[in-house]
């Protein structure tokens, strides 16, 4: 057999083999690690969206429960309230009431931390008619009378501007009068060293005997005890904490009908009072950079337009009694806020605003940081397995060429040895010798 002709039958063989199983093989190998690729990225971008739409739904539920906790902690006092107009009006029996209504709260004392009940009430006061206090209970301890002034004029108040005895006046039998958070504002600097929001709530309702109009009978909540409320929460995590950390973007605040902060980590954006009884400042696109500077930043989130355009949309939806879930700037930050209303009601207080609303933050980007982690750790592994496939698919082609090779050498050879040497060109020399005989 010539040399051309054994090439041409060893490529044929050759090229049979290389139809029927290379190409498949190859094909197959390929189509694997497309598919790993490609589910590789899937899964990175259905476990971002999947976190992210949990935590979303998560985040806004909770912050309809953190609302209803609020809205029934409210009501609660409110109930309060109604009993103190029962209850015989002694200086002794005042007292016991106060003391009696207690709930826990957490406090720090150097670096311990531990749980104490507190009186739900600084203040609880009964007014005659005229405004004159005739029984005052502050701090869990009598006032003396030489103590007790007119509220009817607000300089004499606690925090020389309330005018509840006024509002209450004019209500009518059994309706209640609720004032805003009210207490002296703590400055950033302050709050660096170490000073927290300290203030009340007034609750009051007018008692009437057979004559009319009598008096008024006032409690006045502890801040501390709202403020826990939302103080202590971390959106993502179960467990309560002393104190949450703005830095993070990952906390509760609250805010009132008005706008007002009145609940945040950082106390210093909670409206407050001047030590005149004036409210304070709050930002705006006018004075922003020169309060700022004073480390005096509390916050109306109607006035916060220049921040993010949708901060006012967001109040302004809360007051209208809606819930939701939106995201916004604040700081430089992108932030994710689930929000949802207080559904606690007064004589000032109606519907639909209620009492305020309460918002549960995120800081997008830092919690991303944890989802990108993940989403780099999948397509990491992705990228793996499909190397992984590709360094088998060039293993498994070299290993197949020389599969190929040798069998197709050895089927070679078979065919040749069934084949004598010369036969396959026959020569009919004899025959043809025979017959010229």
């Amino acid at each position: 057999m010539s040399e051309t002709k054994k090439n041409r039958q060893f490529s044929t063989i050759g090229g049979v083999f290389f139809l029927l199983i290379v190409i498949p093989l190859s094909l197959m190998a390929f189509l694997i690690a497309n598919g790993m690729f490609k589910l590789g990225v899937t899964a990175k971008e259905k476990a971002v969206d999947v976190v992210d739409q949990k935590s979303q739904e998560e985040i806004k539920a909770r912050a309809i429960n953190t609302a209803n906790e609020v809205a029934s902690f409210l009501m609660e006092s409110k109930k309060d309230l109604q009993i103190a107009t029962i209850i015989p009006a002694t200086a002794s029996v005042y007292k016991q009431f106060v003391l009696e209504n207690k709930k826990p709260i957490w406090i720090k004392e150097g670096e311990n931390i531990r749980q104490v009940l507190v009186p739900l009430y600084k203040e609880m006061s009964l007014i005659d008619k005229t405004g004159k206090e005739l029984i005052k209970i502050a701090d869990g301890k009598v006032v003396s009378a030489d103590k007790l002034s007119n509220v009817s004029i607000p300089a004499n108040t606690t925090y020389k501007s309330e005018n509840y005895f006024a509002k209450t006046q004019a209500l009518n039998k059994g309706d209640v009068y609720v004032s805003p958070v009210t207490g002296w504002y703590i400055t950033k600097n302050d709050f660096d060293k170490g000073a927290r929001f300290s203030g009340i709530i007034r609750f009051a309702t007018s008692v009437f005997d057979k004559n009319g109009f009598a008096g008024v009978i006032t409690l006045a909540l502890d801040y501390r005890h709202l403020g826990r409320l939302t103080d202590q929460i971390i959106p993502t995590q179960t467990e309560r904490v002393f104190e949450t950390d703005a830095s993070t973007g990952n906390y509760a605040y609250m805010v009132d009908n008005r706008g007002f902060v009145i609940s945040h980590p950082n106390d210093y954006h909670i409206v407050g009072l001047n030590r005149n009884g004036t409210i304070v400042t709050t930002l705006s696109t006018q004075n922003a950079a020169e309060l700022v500077n004073q480390g005096r930043e509390a916050l109306n989130l109607f006035q916060l337009g220049f921040m993010d355009p949708k901060l006012p949309v967001i109040a302004k939806d809360a007051f209208f009694g809606n819930s939701g879930i939106t995201i916004y700037k604040f700081a430089g930050h992108t932030k994710c806020v689930a929000y949802a209303p207080i559904k606690f009601y007064a004589s000032n207080i109606p519907q639909p605003a209620g009492f305020g609303w309460v918002g549960m933050g995120l800081d997008v980007d830092k919690y991303n940081e944890a989802v990108i982690k993940v989403s780099k750790n999948i397509d990491k592994e992705a990228k793996a397995w499909t190397a992984t496939i590709i360094f088998i698919l060039i293993l498994s082609m070299i290993i197949l060429f020389l599969i190929m090779w040798l069998l197709v050498r050895g089927i070679y050879r078979s065919l040749s040895a069934e084949v004598p040497e010369g036969s396959e060109n026959p020569s009919f020399d004899d025959d043809d010798e025979d017959d010229d005989k």
